[in-house]
């Protein structure tokens, strides 16, 4: 009887992230997370926690242990990356989305990759991309339109 409570909450709770209600979604995987803590809800979970209630540490932590646990599966790496950009942390989100992609094939990273965009080239590529003629030449070139 629990298990199929617990399928139910878990699929209910995906179903609430496709569709970005990530409030709903925080309340279904701690039901689930009290019935059974697989990796898949204490990573979903810990997506939520990081959108919803700004618990950042907390779930880039759980999201690497369930990541630790079921190292192939591609969903940990998502939800990884997810906490990452909501903490402000680009670099990373972008380098778990891409160790994701190199476990198997998902489409929602893709689309999350395609969403973050690529970083041009700096215009003066032996200074680093920071430095002050590099971010000014670069503004300058795209307000004129030649980049």
């Amino acid at each position: 009887m629990t298990t199929d409570r617990f399928r139910m909450l878990l699929r209910q709770g995906l179903d609430a992230l496709d569709k970005n209600d990530t409030l709903l979604a925080l309340v279904l995987f701690e039901d689930a997370c009290k019935l059974f803590e697989t990796p898949t809800a204490k990573s979903c979970l810990a997506y939520c926690l990081a959108r919803e209630k700004k618990q950042f540490q907390k779930a880039v932590a759980m999201c690497l242990s369930a990541k630790q646990k079921e190292p192939a599966n591609s969903l940990h790496y998502l939800n990884l990356g997810r906490t990452y950009l909501e903490a402000g942390q680009k670099q990373k989100a972008i380098r778990a989305l891409r160790q994701g992609l190199k476990m198997e094939r998902n489409q929602q990273i893709i689309d999350l990759l395609v969403a973050l965009g690529q970083r041009k080239t700096p215009p003066i590529s032996s200074l680093p991309r920071e430095h002050f003629l590099n971010r000014n030449l670069g503004l300058l070139l795209s307000r004129i339109g030649m980049r």
